[in-house]
């Protein structure tokens, strides 16, 4: 199956999206895109043309998108809080000659690159663009996910239809079903909200409820008025409905699953003691469609992103690539049909992440137990080495807040000339309460081994996020550094 044929699983009379009062039916969907697709065809889009698409949550990215797949061409989602020169950047690595945006852009610098109004692209009417080859297949690229690093340019992992596929089909342990209402509010150029919302929905068949931008009463009026089912999002959104909902507001919510970063056990319980739900975890990555692991739903274990999918194989090895035992903590090792092509006119960095047998190289430290269930322990990039031992910031986090008054809470390794590393503990306190660091360190004392204490407290008054809702560590780092000189 390519991409763009999902749409088809689903029944022509049934809702497909809602968006902002618009409500279309799956007949209708894929009437808009075969506009869309005449249109991108009439403008000159052929098979293995990258197409960018730089726009918020909507129907007409989803026009765009599937348009484009449907014509061999390869889309290139483009995150809209990126400055200027990244988003260039962007598009002149990928080849990109035609973007499609709902506001136009300005660079500083001038290329090929002609723009067009998403919102009305697909309003002028074009013949009709010709059939897709008879050797086009699921191998093909659909897509490239330009993913950040720690250090230099971003990456563009390059997806194929196959990947995106599969890994929807993966998405059945959510068990949604055609009747399923699923909210859609991770941005859709985010490999984790477009497969996991966008695929898995129209993959069985169910309703897209699109909300263009997040503001947490917004959300939460639309749960209970739209009657959700399928709550899928990052911590960060679970803290901030968790205190302002009412328990009656998610009454119609029967999965709720948080991904993109790591989940602090607090979030959980205080969410889980509001509205009487659990919550599923996944954990992922944009070189692998994003999942690696999913939680079954009515499976969820406290801790754990899940187990591994159908249709893939895992490895956790230790430096030397030794598989380790179960309980011992390695490098996430998967190999799968979700798993990318490779990085776009990057063969330098495509070999270091996928080996010459196929697996992907996560770079993230996780550990299995006796039933299956993975837990991924931190970045490998992020593990601090002081004094020979190995300390993992996210088991420091989990601490630092449940102590009172923390509000959010990142540990980042500084450089220390007598233990090589420490941690530094970076947090922000809850509107109208205090924070004593000394207090927070004795309190750390008690629960932690000793070389795991932060070596470093320090107070911010807004903890740095990406665009996605993750703690930016490398923002928190830069900050720090600089304010040292």
């Amino acid at each position: 199956m390519l991409v763009h044929e999902i749409i088809n699983r689903g029944h022509d009379t049934d809702i497909a999206v809602v968006d902002e009062g618009r409500t279309i039916t799956y007949a209708q969907l894929k009437q808009e895109i075969v506009r869309y697709r005449n249109r991108l065809h009439a403008v000159g889009i052929r098979m293995g043309d990258r197409v960018g698409i730089f726009s918020r949550n909507s129907l007409e990215f989803v026009y765009a998108y599937f348009a484009a797949a449907s014509l061999g061409a390869i889309n290139v989602p483009i995150n809209f809080q990126l400055s200027p020169r990244e988003t260039a950047y962007i598009l002149k690595n990928a080849g990109v000659e035609h973007l499609l945006t709902h506001e136009p852009l300005t660079f500083d610098e001038k290329f090929s690159l002609t723009q067009h109004d998403l919102a009305t692209f697909g309003n002028e009417d074009a013949p009709e663009a010709p059939p897709l080859p008879a050797d086009f297949d699921e191998h093909s690229p659909c897509a490239i996910i330009y993913t950040s690093g720690t250090t230099g340019n971003p990456k563009g992992a390059v997806l194929s239809h196959k990947n995106l596929v599969h890994n929807a089909w993966q998405c059945s342990v959510f068990k949604c079903t055609r009747d399923c209402k699923v909210l859609c509010v991770l941005p859709m150029y985010h490999c984790f909200g477009w497969t996991c919302t966008v695929l898995n929905t129209f993959y069985r068949g169910a309703a897209l409820h699109v909300m263009r931008v997040f503001k947490p009463k917004d959300m939460i009026d639309m749960v209970r008025d739209q009657q959700i089912t399928d709550v899928i999002v990052v911590p960060s959104i679970f803290k901030l409905v968790t205190a302002l909902a009412k328990p009656d507001d998610f009454r119609s919510v029967r999965f709720a699953m948080s991904g993109g970063t790591t989940l602090p056990d607090k979030i959980v319980e205080e969410f889980t003691k509001k509205f009487g739900l659990t919550v599923a975890e996944g954990y992922g990555l944009s070189e692998a469609s994003p999942c690696v692991f999913l939680t079954t739903h009515g499976k969820e274990r406290r801790g754990s992103c899940g187990q591994k999918l159908d249709g893939e194989e895992i490895r956790i090895v230790d430096e030397d690539g030794r598989d380790v035992a179960d309980g011992e903590v390695g490098e996430v090792l998967v190999r799968g049909g979700q798993v990318m092509l490779g990085y776009w006119k990057n063969p330098e960095a495509t070999a270091e992440a996928l080996d010459a047998d196929g697996w992907l190289h996560t770079g993230d430290v996780g550990k299995v137990d006796a039933d299956g269930y993975y837990y991924i322990v931190n970045r490998i990039k992020e593990m601090i080495i002081s004094m020979g031992e190995n300390i993992y910031p996210r088991e420091v986090e989990e601490v630092v807040y449940q102590f009172r008054g923390i509000k959010d809470a990142a540990v980042v390794g500084v450089d220390d000339k007598l233990r090589g590393q420490v941690g530094a503990c970076f947090y922000e306190v809850v509107d109208g309460m205090t924070v004593d660091a000394r207090e927070l360190k004795k309190f750390l004392q008690k629960n932690l081994a000793l070389y795991k204490i932060p070596r470093e407290f320090h107070e911010l008054k807004e903890i740095p996020r990406t665009s996605t809702g993750k703690i930016s560590k490398r923002q928190i780092l830069e900050d720090y550094l600089a304010a040292k000189g």
